[in-house]
């Protein structure tokens, strides 16, 4: 523990100082800084100088040097205030966070960040979730994160919005493929043309294929992707036609007991955890300069995605039950004998001659409900099943006019957008018993589906079949006016109107516990920033920004603590929730020194009221939405780079301060702090000051790239995470007792090392070689309290404890549930450019 402190203060130690060392070598200041888009459409741009916020941007040839295997791994190796929760562990489905705020592909998972390609927002209608495994890494030109809650980027704007722009036949012509392999058996292939002719027509298309193993237990990756865009550009205008394709099939296991993964770190808890997604995009924009003053700029989409779910889960009413078969109980003996199955056991089973018992659910499932059977109650497994499909479609459009104001340089975009979505959601939970490679293995019967059937007390019905749809639209302004040559203010200012309407295929509207309901939301939210640049390539910023986010469908179908719905797998007819709603200042200083050094220092604070949290019910997915008073994220931020000779260097540094502000009462089954007793569901307080889950205090990344000679080149980054809570210890007061509860209920800070080398033996070939976790950590990106239902042999426990009986229940044993982070891992490939800029 010792060790592993010192190595993180030298981390830390090593990147902090290497910010007055880059900001030393400076040299003449630059004449104009980079240009930054502000709206989701092209066509309004601002210098960096006049944006009252911290904007990180990167290229196309940042994200290849990378060598990243997608997007959200280039984030998170690259970006300030960018960290990753990989609670799912497939490589393509992290948990993107930026300042305690996450875009996650994970329903249940609270969104706060919003993501655009060409002026398309991603966040899909169903939860805002994100799925990082449509998005062409290929194909991306540039991206854009602009911190805080800016209303210009509409809904889900709350910690802050990430603009995608993808390339084109002019800025990218030519063809080449690469090829690339590494651990875990991770094999790519990929491919890329673009090229423009004389009479303005322009075309870019890419595609490529990725298969692995994956690292952990019965992990497998197949992804695939295609991107085309056709366009036509002259001096004043530019068309263009973009369709996207995507395939993927995506195993991830998910956290598991911290008892496996002391013994194997590769081991999955429960399986499988299968998502497939299929998704088709189009989408049509234009820009057109009206003279020398007007931009309008203009979209029209459509998208569609079909996404299944298969997800083998053990069945926590099992846990307080007796799930042995006993040869006395005629009933279930009869039914097993009728249905073919022989060499019953003579004695009653115990945990000793049945680690994993089947029997007992087999007979349950065969016998009619009639005769009082229990699948709920004497099933260790369920396999849940959802099939989801979501299509939007709408208009954006906006005009930018740059004028004069006064006397003084004035630009304006006012723009406004109509989005509609539809979503059919179904969902099934058939019962089945765990199997000893912790599989479920099931069997049909009247009482293999959990439909409310069953005759139990603990009966529940898994069913759903949801109808959804939202209409949103929208109208915004910005406006910068440059007050003098020093001085810059921004005005800005949003109104969104939601309206959803949900069709509950099962239960009518009226009926109890019906999903049917209309819901309308609307909200304006302003943001005012000033900006100021004493000198030339220095400047300081002031900002104060709102943003909201409307609940989604099923957010307003899971807000009863009574009813913890199965995420993403069942829902039920709840009070609806209030919008969120933040509120973010900014302040800092920033400067340019020279065309390749810059660093910035700032402060943010953001103010959430009626946060709509998940509040886990157990580890393996039940819980509700709820709407919590008010929540705080606050920080310092301060990062820079630049070059010395051919090494670039460049250092973040993040101190995030997380915290509840409002009391509360949630759920804390798992959490030793818990009203009802050791072992025990209960309530647990939540006090302002608490540190909110899964957001780490302090974040420290460094990186280094050196351009040895013409054909070689190294780079190395390295990445300093902080502990943090576990989900299901929000009130922080969770202490393991060994008996009751094993695990510390957080995880602790990790340092993540990755090297990298590139050789150009020819102009036209790029061979590299890239090494992931260098110094082979054993890390923890996420964790979340539960109780468990295998002991330290691994074997199947129900009823670990004998007593004490309070109400009918015993109590369970608690544990903490890991996200362990990928060991080290190498791939390396080649790309060979057969025509274009690269190849000469």
């Amino acid at each position: 523990m010792i060790r592993t402190a010192v190595r993180n203060a030298l981390v830390a130690s090593v990147f902090t100082t290497a910010l007055p060392l880059v900001a030393a070598g400076a040299a003449e200041p630059e004449d104009v800084l980079a240009t930054v888009i502000v709206t989701p459409l092209p066509g309004a741009e601002l210098q960096a100088s006049q944006i009252p916020a911290p904007v990180q941007t990167a290229t196309s040839e940042d994200i290849d040097r990378s060598h990243a295997l997608d997007l959200s791994a280039f984030m998170n190796r690259s970006l300030g205030s960018v960290y990753v929760n990989d609670v799912q562990n497939n490589p393509l489905q992290p948990d993107i966070n930026f300042r305690g705020y996450t875009a996650s592909p994970l329903l249940g998972t609270p969104q706060g960040l919003s993501v655009y390609l060409d002026g398309v927002r991603l966040n899909q209608p169903f939860g805002d979730v994100v799925s990082w495994d449509l998005i062409p890494r290929q194909a991306i030109a540039s991206l854009t994160l602009i911190p805080g809650s800016n209303p210009v980027f509409g809904l889900n704007t709350l910690g802050g919005a990430l603009a995608l722009r993808t390339k084109d036949g002019n800025s990218d012509p030519g063809l080449s493929v690469g090829l690339n392999y590494g651990s875990d058996k991770r094999r790519s292939v990929e491919a890329e043309i673009g090229g423009h002719s004389d009479n303005g027509v322009y075309w870019y298309g890419t595609a490529n294929k990725l298969k692995e193993d994956g690292w952990r237990d019965a992990s497998p990756t197949d992804a695939t992707q295609v991107f085309g865009k056709l366009g036509y550009r002259t001096g004043s205008s530019d068309t263009s036609l973009t369709a996207a394709y995507a395939d993927t099939d995506l195993t991830g296991n998910g956290l598991q007991d911290l008892q496996f993964l002391n013994k194997d770190y590769a081991s999955v808890y429960t399986k499988p955890d299968n998502t497939q997604n299929r998704s088709h995009l189009l989408n049509l924009v234009t820009t057109n300069k009206l003279g020398d003053t007007v931009t309008l700029a203009a979209n029209a989409f459509y998208r569609k995605i079909k996404t299944r779910t298969l997800n083998g889960d053990i069945n926590d009413g099992a846990l307080g039950e007796n799930v042995f078969y006993n040869p006395a109980t005629a009933a279930d003996r009869n039914a097993l004998i009728a249905a073919g199955y022989t060499n019953l056991p003579t004695a009653t089973e115990t945990l000793a001659t049945a680690p994993f018992p089947f029997l007992k659910c087999i007979a349950s499932i065969i016998r009619t409900p009639a005769n009082g059977v229990e699948p709920n109650e004497k099933c260790t497994g369920l396999l849940n099943r959802t099939a989801t499909s979501q299509h939007d479609g709408g208009l954006g459009a906006q005009v930018t006019f740059t004028s004069s104001l006064w006397g003084r340089d004035n630009q304006t975009t006012i723009g406004t957008g109509l989005v509609h979505t539809g979503t059919d959601f179904t969902q099934s939970s058939q019962f089945g018993y765990l199997t000893p490679d912790r599989g479920v293995g099931t069997v049909d019967g009247p009482g293999a589906f959990a439909d409310g059937s069953q005759f139990s007390e603990n009966a529940f019905d898994g069913r759903v079949d949801l109808h959804g749809t939202t209409d949103t639209t929208s109208i915004f302004l910005t406006d910068t006016l440059q007050l003098s040559p020093l001085a810059a203010v921004t005005l800005s200012g949003r109104f969104d109107r939601t309206r959803l309407d949900s069709v509950d295929a099962l239960t009518p509207a009226g009926d109890p516990g019906s999903l049917s309901g209309i819901h309308k939301f609307h909200r304006f939210n302003p943001a005012i920033g000033f900006t100021l640049s004493p000198t030339e390539g220095l400047s300081t910023y002031l900002g104060y920004s709102e943003g909201s986010r409307a609940p989604s469908v099923i957010e307003l179908g899971c807000a009863d603590p009574e009813n913890p719905c199965k995420l993403p797998n069942s829902m039920a007819g709840d009070p609806p929730l209030d919008q969120v709603r933040t509120r973010t200042y900014e302040a800092g200083l920033r400067a340019v020194q020279s065309n390749s050094i810059k660093w910035n220092v700032g402060v943010f604070r953001a103010d959430n009221r009626d946060d709509i949290m998940f509040v886990a019910d157990d580890q393996s997915g039940f819980g509700y939405f709820k709407n919590f008073g008010k929540t705080r994220r606050q920080g310092v931020e301060a990062g820079a780079s630049g070059s010395i000779g051919p090494v670039t260097l460049g250092a973040n540094v993040t101190f995030l301060d997380a915290t509840y502000r409002s009391e509360e009462e949630v759920g804390g089954e798992g959490n030793s702090a818990n009203e009802e007793g050791p072992g025990f569901e209960g309530t647990i307080d939540v006090e302002p000051g608490d540190r909110i889950p899964l957001i780490p205090r302090h974040l420290v990344k460094g990186m280094l790239d050196w351009q040895i000679s013409s054909m070689f080149s190294v780079n190395a980054d390295a990445m300093y995470v902080g502990g943090s809570y576990a989900r299901g210890n929000e009130n922080n007061e969770h202490e393991p007792d060994g008996v009751y509860y094993i695990g510390r209920g957080r995880t602790g800070g990790y340092t993540v090392v990755n090297l990298g080398a590139e050789l150009r033996p020819l102009p036209a070939l790029k061979i590299f070689v890239q090494v992931n976790n260098l110094l082979d950590r054993r890390y923890y990106t996420g964790s979340q309290l539960g109780s468990t239902g295998f002991n330290a042999a691994g074997n199947f426990v129900a009823r670990p404890f004998a007593g004490p009986i309070v109400g009918g229940e015993r109590p369970l044993l608690g544990s903490t549930f890991l996200a362990p982070g990928a060991p080290r891992a190498y791939w390396f490939g080649a790309k060979y450019t057969f025509f274009g800029s690269n190849a000469d």
